[in-house]
């Protein structure tokens, strides 16, 4: 019998372990939340670098006119997520991959010297007229008013008489005054997830500004400039001002309404005026949508266009092309009585003039709408709102020959861009056509179903399939070539369409000799619609069915733009993707960002099981950015491997397999923490462990195969000469089944009879960070039988889109960037094969039996992706009883 000091002893002794066990757990718990963390914050910068990457791959392939603002901007974007990821990934796994730092200065520094190298003159001049304009100068007078005098000098289309306060100016203003300091400091110490926070910072940046004095230099240049307006526009003439800054009335970044124009000012109040549009710089809705854009303050330097004042009989807005729909090359105009101000401000229901691209162009659609107010000018007592006199209320506000002729400038426009325009006009009392404003115009997507039926038959063939999103676009044909896995990758010829179930990045080295991509599952911004683009090769993602609908060796065509693939060559599709007119290239702007980017968009490092994929090797952003997203998920999903899991931590499931299954809870896995040794499966909340567990249950096990002689030999041989498989001693295969959980991830580590799998899994609402990482090995029978079921194994695996790898009679797949839904389904298979494939490598030299369970496994996989899972028809003690790992509970 024991002393009460030994007794007490005990006590103690049980307790200290209890508390060094709870410390420890607490501590894994901490480990995981911190990789986690990191985790997130890698994906998530990952995903803006690569946004900023395909903006700048946009603005190479044309589209838009745009500023050293907008490469500085970007390269400081794609700069910094890419040194946060490094960070993060160095905090994940300290000092594992530190030569990174080395990478991401080296190329920095080669970023760094082209900007310093390539960088344009600021320009010295405060004021420049429009005479002396053109789309060079976008950098110092802005977008739109660069468009207003390339307009007027290039294209010869009549604008009013201006001039343009520059971006020097601007430098001049805010230095003169000191503001950038008190900018900076307002902005930081602002809460910018408040609308209420965000408004006060816009009221007290507008009023800094408003009663900042114009330094007299400025306000000489200013006046100067207005004076050569007089020439040409008439003594005392009232003006607009017009915002143009940096950026403004760039494609995507159009900043449409959100800064100040000002009609009708007089002379004496330019300068008072001048003040409140670069005020405007800090309104609500600028400071807002650049928030929401991620444009930083300091890249929008604020231009002002000073402008003639218009007495204009009609204005309006014109479309080059149908802003709602991308097929549509009809021209849209929008006209009122009087300004045009009426049509941007949403005042008046407009009259509308649909006019053809036909040779002669004609009206081919218009309505005449009740107008009940016009803006008219008035010199002396400015801008005036007033109904319609002599019956104008009712009738056409321009004529069909008026709209054609504006039509046919539109057109002029849109050719000399090369891409749509959206135009604001003015036509005077004689009929005199002025252009106001011109920038690029944002068209939607029309899907399928909303286009016109014309359109469904237009190459007379109907379509394959239909949807999807456009990664890359322009129209291809080639043979289909449907890659599952490394065999097929190593077959694909030259010119063919490559079809596949995931937008991998493995299958980027076939890019040079695809001639198009269709996936079913995709992103635009992930790495394989990037080389897809860089390497101008049509790409149509997201497209459902594709795997089953096409054949391999079919010939079709794929229409990226218009997301649809038909059957054969359509000459009529091919025809029409021609590239479109680039306005930048050539220019200096244009070639500092081709410099720049090919230190930053080029991926070199391709195969992950590449020698030569390491961080020394990394030459560009891109190749950092894909480095570390490879390395991040291999380290995240090596957490299971790398911690040890401790019993006394965990709880044993309450279910109704005859094994036993332990579960840490690493945080928010549980709904509660209970007291006890068990957990019931209804207390479960982690999304994977539950989608794998019904895939485990879905179906009842039959029992082993039945051995001939040679296979049970083989078990008698390979047992007799493996200690680790001696059950009597301790190994990794004579753990328990235990699960490491969280809400979002698990990390499965189980043993199955002579064989052992882990699984490693995240699982959540958003697919770019969702992953299925699953190891399979180890056996009973030799090492061929073994091999032969892990080859099996991976023959379903790839049927179902996992991207399979064996190594010896190691089978190691993987699955990423799906939806929540569709990974749950894939876990449910990974749930049925570690159950089912249980001393399969004993039979595995009887190819009968190798071809009936591979039918059986695919029958039954698909009856569980099909519908309701059906429940094993075993009873809660089985799997409740505190078994040893070597009994029969808790072998296979």
């Amino acid at each position: 019998m024991k002393s009460i000091v030994e007794w007490l002893k005990d006590m103690f002794t049980s307790q200290a372990a209890k508390e060094e066990s709870a410390a420890r757990l607490e501590e894994l718990r901490i480990s995981f939340r911190a990789r986690y963390h990191n985790f997130k914050a890698i994906l998530s910068s990952n995903n803006k670098a690569l946004e900023v990457m395909s903006e700048i791959e946009k603005a190479l392939a044309g589209g838009s006119p745009f500023g050293m603002s907008f490469i500085r901007s970007s390269s400081t974007a794609v700069s910094v997520n890419v040194f946060r990821m490094i960070q993060h990934i160095d905090q994940m796994v300290p000092d594992k991959y530190s030569e990174l730092f080395g990478s991401f200065e080296s190329i920095q520094e080669r970023v760094t010297a082209t900007l310093t190298k390539r960088e344009l003159p600021q320009g010295d001049k405060l004021v420049i007229p429009l005479s002396s304009i053109d789309r060079n100068l976008a950098d110092q007078v802005g977008s739109k008013m660069a468009n207003i005098g390339e307009i007027r000098n290039e294209i010869d289309l009549p604008v009013p008489p201006g001039f343009v306060i520059t971006a020097e100016a601007y430098r001049v203003f805010v230095e003169h005054n000191d503001l950038q300091v008190e900018i900076d400091r307002l902005i930081q110490a602002t809460e910018t997830s408040s609308i209420e926070d965000l408004y006060h910072l816009s009221t007290t940046l507008e009023q800094l500004i408003i009663d900042a004095p114009v330094p007299d230099e400025l306000e000489k240049a200013i006046l100067d400039g207005y004076s050569e307006l007089q020439r040409e526009a008439g003594a005392g003439s009232k003006v607009s001002l017009r915002s143009s800054a940096l950026g403004e009335d760039a494609s995507g970044t159009s900043f449409a309404g959100q800064f100040r124009t000002v009609l009708n000012v007089a002379p004496q109040d330019i300068i008072k005026v001048y003040k409140q549009v670069v005020a405007g710089k800090y309104g609500l809705p600028a400071i807002t949508y650049r928030l929401n854009r991620g444009i930083p303050d300091e890249a929008v330097a604020m231009c002002v266009g000073c402008m003639a004042m218009v007495q204009a009989m009609a204005g309006g807005v014109m479309y080059t092309r149908n802003p709602m729909n991308i097929r549509d090359r009809s021209v849209l105009i929008n006209s009122v009585w009087g300004l045009p101000k009426a049509v941007v401000d949403g005042s008046v229901d407009p009259d509308v003039f649909v006019v053809s691209r036909t040779t002669p162009m004609e009206v081919v659609q218009k309505k005449i709408t009740p107008k009940d107010q016009q803006m008219v000018y008035f010199p002396e007592e400015g801008v005036s709102r007033m109904v319609p006199v002599d019956g104008k209320r009712d009738r056409p506000s321009i004529t069909d020959v008026q709209a054609v002729e504006l039509a046919g400038m539109a057109v002029k426009l849109d050719a000399y861009y090369g891409y749509p325009q959206d135009i604001e006009w003015a036509m005077t009392e004689s009929g005199v056509v002025l252009i106001l404003q011109c920038r690029p115009l944002q068209q939607m997507e029309t899907r399928e179903a909303d286009l016109p039926a014309a359109q469904h038959t237009a190459v007379g063939v109907q379509p394959l399939l239909a949807g999807g999103m456009t990664a890359s676009p322009g129209a291809a044909f080639g043979d289909v070539f449907i890659v599952r896995n490394d065999d097929d990758r190593l077959r694909f010829p030259d010119g063919a369409v490559l079809v596949a179930a995931q937008a991998l990045p493995r299958w980027a080295p076939l890019l040079g000799r695809a001639a198009a991509v269709v996936t079913e599952v995709g992103s635009v911004a992930g790495h394989l619609a990037n080389v897809a683009r860089e390497f101008g090769i049509p790409a149509l993602l997201g497209v459902t069915g594709a795997m089953e609908r096409f054949t391999e060796g079919q010939t079709v065509t794929v229409d990226a733009e218009g997301r649809t693939v038909y059957p054969g060559r359509i000459e009529e599709l091919l025809a029409r993707a021609e590239p479109r007119k680039n306005l930048m290239e050539g220019s200096p702007v244009y070639e500092t960002l081709r410099q720049v980017s090919a230190h930053i968009i080029p991926l070199n490092l391709l195969d992950p099981e590449a020698p030569g994929f390491n961080p020394e090797n990394c030459r560009t952003f891109h190749d950092i950015t894909r480095f570390i997203h490879e390395k991040c998920v291999f380290e995240m999903f090596n957490f299971g491997k790398e911690h040890h899991f401790e019993e006394r931590s965990s709880k044993q499931l309450v279910c109704e397999v005859p094994m036993q299954w332990w579960i840490l809870n690493l945080g928010d896995g549980f709904k509660e923490e209970l007291p006890g040794k068990f957990v019931q499966l209804d207390n479960i909340l982690c999304v994977p462990m539950l989608a794998m567990w019904e895939g485990i249950t879905a179906i009842p096990w039959m029992g082993p195969p039945e051995l001939d002689a040679k296979g049970f030999l083989s078990v008698l041989v390979h047992s007799s000469s493996s200690p680790m498989l001696d059950v009597t001693m301790s190994s990794p295969f004579s753990a328990r089944n235990y699960f490491m959980i969280a809400r979002d991830f698990c990390s499965l580590s189980s043993r199955f009879g002579f064989h052992f799998s882990t699984l490693e899994a995240l699982v959540g609402d958003n697919p770019v960070e969702n992953y299925i990482s699953f190891v399979f090995k180890g056996g009973a029978a030799d090492h061929i039988r073994r091999v032969k079921r892990a080859m099996l194994i991976k023959d379903v695996m790839e049927r179902y889109g996992f991207r399979a790898e064996l190594k010896e009679d190691g089978l190691f797949g993987r699955m990423e960037n799906s939806d929540e839904e569709f990974m749950k389904s894939r876990l449910r298979i990974l749930g049925y094969l570690v159950m089912h494939t249980r001393q399969l490598d004993m039979v595995m030299s009887d190819q009968n039996q190798v071809s009936r369970y591979h039918a059986k496994f695919l029958e039954d996989i698909d009856s569980i992706l099909a519908g309701p899972t059906v429940q094993s028809p075993l009873t809660p003690a089985e799997g409740v009883e505190d078994v040893g790992a070597g009994t029969t509970a808790g072998q296979s």
